[in-house]
């Protein structure tokens, strides 16, 4: 499909390390099913400011700054990708970097999980840490994804977990939250990560640091993708 390669090419050269286009019919909550497909992106991190994140002391000031400026650089990717949608004549709604919405109590959650259309569209897999997990650069990457009801050729969904016996990030997360389960389309969030836990944990050990907004340790220590650090 041409507009199909023009489209990777143009978000390629906006600084994306990876595309993905993923088959959501079925998939995508009821209220946006019309849309039908999910193009994901994928912007990769800094490996030197990984790497400052010591598993004992925990984020830095400069790890914090690092995400919210790449959330706020995938947020304006996406709002590029869904303009040249809308100009060939789609529908396209670009579910933002990180944001939480809270309709029941504690229960929060994205719009669309940006991990869902990920595997669906073959980036990666969710590892024991439940952040999604790339051969290339293990889970040292952040996620977009703009919804549309264009129809792509798309790419092999990747549907099982390959971190196997590996407990690394569980036993190096502070606050106990990761819980050491297998991914596979059917587990749920709940089922690999305590998100209470977590943002709990964050919030008092943290606060200095991005008022407790970040921790980054089950990043930081994960094998998969250390491998390609240049030093």
């Amino acid at each position: 499909m041409e507009k199909q390669k023009e489209l990777t090419e143009k978000i390629l050269d906006l600084g994306v390390e990876k595309v993905g286009y993923a088959n959501l019919q079925g998939i995508l909550p009821k209220e946006f099913n019309y849309l039908k497909s999910g193009i994901s992106i994928v912007v990769r991190l800094s490996d030197q400011v990984i790497s400052g994140i010591n598993p004992q002391d925990g984020p830095t000031h400069v790890y914090f700054h690092h995400y919210r400026t790449i959330n706020s650089f995938i947020d304006q990717v996406c709002f590029k990708i869904s303009n040249q949608l809308q100009r060939w004549g789609y529908l396209a709604l670009p579910v933002a970097a990180s944001q939480s919405i809270n309709k029941n109590g504690w229960n929060y959650k994205g719009l669309f999980q940006h991990r869902t259309s990920a595997t669906q569209s073959g980036i990666g897999w969710i590892g024991k840490n439940c952040c999604i997990i790339t051969e290339e650069f293990g889970p040292r990457v952040r996620l977009g994804t703009v919804l549309t009801n264009m129809i792509f050729e798309y790419d092999e969904p990747i549907n099982e977990s390959k971190c196997g016996d590996c407990n690394i990030c569980v036993e190096a997360c502070p606050s106990k939250a990761l819980k050491g389960t297998l991914w596979n389309p059917t587990v749920t969030r709940d089922e690999i990560v305590d998100p209470e836990l977590c943002s709990q944990h964050m919030k008092k050990a943290y606060k200095m640091i991005g008022r407790g907004a970040v921790c980054g340790i089950c990043v930081q220590v994960c094998p998969k993708g250390k491998d390609i650090l240049k030093r």
